[in-house]
Order: C-alpha cells, then sequence, then structure tokens
C-alpha cells in the first residue's frame, strides 16, 4: 500500500504521543506511591504515639493513690505531672520524678529496631498536664517530627483518673 508524501512521518508522531502519556501515566504511579508510603508512615507514627500516651495512661490510672478522697487522688496525679507548662511541643515546667514516668519519656523517645520511639521526639516535647478540679484530667502529649515533616507532629489524650 502506498501512503501519500502529506502522510509519511504519522506513524512516529503517533508513537510519540503514546510514549509521552504512557510516560505521564508511569510519573504518576510514581508520585502516588510516594504518597502513599508518607501516609503510611504517618499512620505508624500516630499508632505508635497513641499506644505511648495509653500505656502512661494506664500506669498513671493504676499508680494513683485513692486510699482516701478525691483530694488525694489529685495531690497524687500531680506527681505525675510532667513539664505542664509551654505548648506546642515546647514543654517547660519541673520534669517529673516518677520512674513511671521517666521510664515512659525513654521509651517514647528512643528509636531503632524493636525500640517503640517516635522519630524527633525529645524529653522537652512530651508532657503530662494534671488539670486541677473535682474530674481529675490528665492531659497527655506526645510530639514528634518524621524527616519529612517541616513541623512536629502531635497526639494529646484525655483521659479522666478517679
Amino acid at each position: 500500500m502506498k501512503t501519500s508524501q502529506h502522510q509519511q512521518g504519522f506513524l512516529l508522531i503517533e508513537g510519540l504521543i503514546a510514549i509521552l502519556i504512557f510516560s505521564l501515566g508511569i510519573l504518576g504511579l510514581v508520585a502516588m506511591g510516594s504518597k502513599a508510603i508518607a501516609a503510611q508512615s504517618d499512620a505508624r507514627y500516630r499508632t505508635t504515639a497513641a499506644q505511648l500516651a495509653d500505656e502512661i495512661a494506664g500506669k498513671i490510672a493504676l499508680g494513683v493513690d485513692r486510699s482516701a478522697s478525691g483530694t488525694k487522688i489529685a495531690a497524687s496525679l500531680a506527681g505525675f505531672q510532667h513539664l505542664a507548662a509551654g505548648g506546642a511541643c515546647a514543654f517547660g515546667g519541673p520534669a517529673s520524678a516518677d520512674a513511671n514516668v521517666i521510664a515512659w519519656v525513654t521509651r517514647a523517645t528512643t528509636t531503632g529496631p524493636g525500640l517503640p520511639g517516635l522519630p524527633g521526639a525529645t524529653a522537652t516535647s512530651q508532657q503530662i498536664k494534671v488539670v486541677g478540679g473535682a474530674v481529675n484530667e490528665v492531659d497527655i502529649t506526645v510530639c514528634w517530627q518524621a524527616p519529612s515533616d517541616t513541623a512536629p507532629r502531635q497526639l494529646t489524650l484525655v483521659t479522666y483518673v478517679n
């Protein structure tokens, strides 16, 4: 079959356009893959932060002195308080002397194989704040910053100890 002069090279142009469309599709898949990996890492860090917050909440609930009235519970909770001042993952104030809290801060900030720590977590970016009043509210804030994050992330667990 003979092609006319003005149709020569049309197959080449069609092939180049098909390769261009295929390449854009592959680039889109690669971009989606990196976003999926980032989302999976974020979910893993949030799960770890929730587990750490739940762990110390349980130790606080078990370690509080319930031998007297509500004022005794509130006074006992104060011993668990850790860096109760400040905000935005830059906390200050006195650190807790409670052995459970010290061990918890170490677990939250120590990373490595088999260790539950969070990336970028420091001892001054973890907070346990006891809110006064008759409700015995304890706010536990866990902060971390993954290598790809531009700002720290945080998870706050609010619990009531009775």
